[in-house]
């Protein structure tokens, strides 16, 4: 029976690829002071099981981790895709530029090990990649190698032996950061805190316009002249008669208006508009419109691909959305942003109006349970074609080829991002999406710890231990000089400087111990600022690299 499981059937590969994933998350769960490798695991019982023997026909090995890639990164586009562009604004084109240069270093001190050691560039990469813990660089790495003709085995060799110091590594960097910095977290936190909006501490203002100014000038256009995201203006008051009011309406001297903020804003509103008034909340009450907040699921298609400004929800229904709640990514409630299946919206306004809302917008998140599959295969098959459309540049030898790690991650995060403006309902519940990249990531890791398992151990001994050294530096180098520029020369704070690094070394080991150590939710909204465009960056600069030798 053993033998016959083992012999290169599809029944054979589906047990072994079942063995090595079931023992690698298994070995997963286990933590030394809080930290683990995951679902990395699996790589190495590959590696192990690969070495003693047991082997997969290669044919479907190879359909395994291409597959396995793709609903990984495919997966990831369509969590972060709506997110994406937005991360680029205020203070997240800082973080960005701050990542950009963390890949780049990391790129450039991969090169100059290349050029100094004579290591060949394709086993640099793989160090490279599993120095920076993105494992879909590697994927798409082997790729490129696999169509030029050359062996991609030694390369996850290269990564799987770099991978382990580049998790250590990292973590290294952050604890010597804390000391060398002298961080006292609780002034820290308290710091950071400040520039927070949140909701309990809600707050009324009541101001009269009297500022000429804004005399004429709708709501929405003062709104985003002044750049008053933290104000959200409840009712209106003019010639005694409370409603309200339209985001379209212009402003008249006079007008009073009850605005809701938070504490940290409170003045804002004074200065942006003029006198303020007590605030007397039965004067701006009638019958059952006392002001209440409500989180409301869209469940009805007939939602996506509509503007908040169309669909003219405070006018109708005298409800005002203050914030958007979309795969895990929370937006400001701009009147022109594009909703789709699967937003959250949080509502401020009377029990009544919210009622009425709720049966328009749908709000039976029971109905969400049931993945929409159409377009993610659509997307896949979409992805498949830009990966193998070739992208000539005058200083590649070879076109360059997007494979399939970046033509599909490019397409979901396309459409996640343009989705509902084209009225395609992209939407997929975040325990869907996991399930989707898990599965995915653990067949491409099975494959590759297979695919490397039966060389592994004479790369190593044939000294191949130096990749050791070589992804230390690779992870070390560029880490350090972004957290001392960012800190010292940008002067972020402490929590901002772990989510940069986190999420540019797209490292969720390193995520998950600095939220556990320095105990703060910010980590983690700082990691998705920049954990897109880094994703993206790593899988375009290990294709670069793979490029330029073939």
């Amino acid at each position: 029976m053993m033998k016959m499981l083992t012999q290169g059937s599809t029944t054979g590969a589906i047990f072994v690829l079942a063995l090595v994933i079931a023992s690698g998350l298994y070995l997963g769960r286990f933590k030394v002071k809080g930290v683990s490798l995951g679902s990395t695991w699996i790589l190495f019982v590959g590696i192990l099981l690969g070495h003693f023997g047991l082997r997969i026909n290669p044919t479907m090995l190879s359909f395994v981790k291409d597959f396995g890639l793709i609903l990984f990164v495919f997966a990831i586009g369509l969590q972060v895709g709506p997110g994406f562009f937005r991360s680029f604004r205020k203070d997240g084109i800082t973080m960005n530029l701050m990542a950009i240069a963390l890949v780049a270093l990391a790129v450039i001190t991969t090169f100059v090990i290349h050029l100094v050691t004579g290591e060949d560039l394709a086993i640099m990469t793989g160090v490279m990649s599993g120095a920076v813990t993105n494992t879909p660089g590697l994927g798409a790495a082997q790729q490129i190698l696999e169509e030029g003709g050359r062996p991609s085995g030694p390369i996850a060799s290269a990564y799987a032996v770099a991978y382990p110091l580049g998790v250590l590594g990292a973590i290294f960097v952050l604890i010597l950061g804390k000391n060398l910095f002298r961080v006292n977290l609780d002034k820290e936190r308290e710091a950071a805190s400040k520039g927070d909006n949140v909701d309990a501490n809600a707050y009324r203002v009541a101001c009269r316009v009297e500022n000429p100014a804004l005399f004429g000038k709708s709501v929405h256009d003062i709104v985003g002249e002044v750049n008053s995201d933290h104000l959200v203006i409840a009712r209106m008051k003019r010639a005694g008669e409370v409603f309200f009011p339209d985001l379209d309406l212009p402003l008249q001297e006079g007008d009073e208006l009850l605005i809701v903020t938070d504490v940290q804003h409170k003045d804002k509103a004074g200065i942006i508009f003029g006198l303020e008034l007590p605030v007397e909340m039965k004067d701006w009450q009638k019958p059952g419109t006392e002001l209440v907040s409500r989180r409301l699921s869209i469940t009805k298609s007939v939602i996506t691909g509509h503007s908040l400004r169309n669909l003219d929800i405070r006018q109708k229904y005298g409800v005002t959305v203050t914030r958007i709640l979309r795969s895990g990514i929370e937006l400001q409630a701009d009147a022109d942003l594009i909703l789709q299946v699967g937003d959250s919206i949080q509502v401020v306004g009377s029990e009544e109006g919210i009622r009425h809302l709720s049966k328009f917008v749908g709000n039976q998140p029971e109905s969400l349970r049931k993945p929409n599959l159409v377009p993610i295969f659509f997307g896949i098959a979409l992805g498949v074609l830009l990966g193998m459309a070739p992208i000539h540049l005058s200083t590649m030898p070879q076109p360059l080829k997007l494979g399939l790690a970046g033509g599909p991650l490019i397409v979901a995060i396309l459409l996640g991002h343009f989705g509902p403006k084209l009225r395609i309902t992209t939407y997929t519940a975040l325990s869907a999406n996991l399930m989707i990249r898990e599965m995915g990531i653990s067949l491409f890791m099975a494959a590759v710890g297979l695919g490397a398992g039966e060389n592994f151990v004479s790369s190593l001994m044939g000294g191949g231990y130096v990749w050791v050294l070589y992804g230390a530096l690779i992870t070390l180098i560029p880490m350090l000089v972004v957290a001392f520029v960012s800190r010292l020369v940008l002067k972020m704070d402490f929590f901002k400087v772990c989510g940069l690094l986190s999420g540019g070394t797209t490292d969720p080991a390193l995520l998950s111990f600095s939220e556990q150590m320095y105990g703060s939710s910010r980590i983690a909204v700082n990691y998705a600022t920049v954990y897109p465009l880094t994703m993206f960056l790593r899988v375009v600069a290990a294709q670069v690299l793979i490029m330029s030798i073939i």
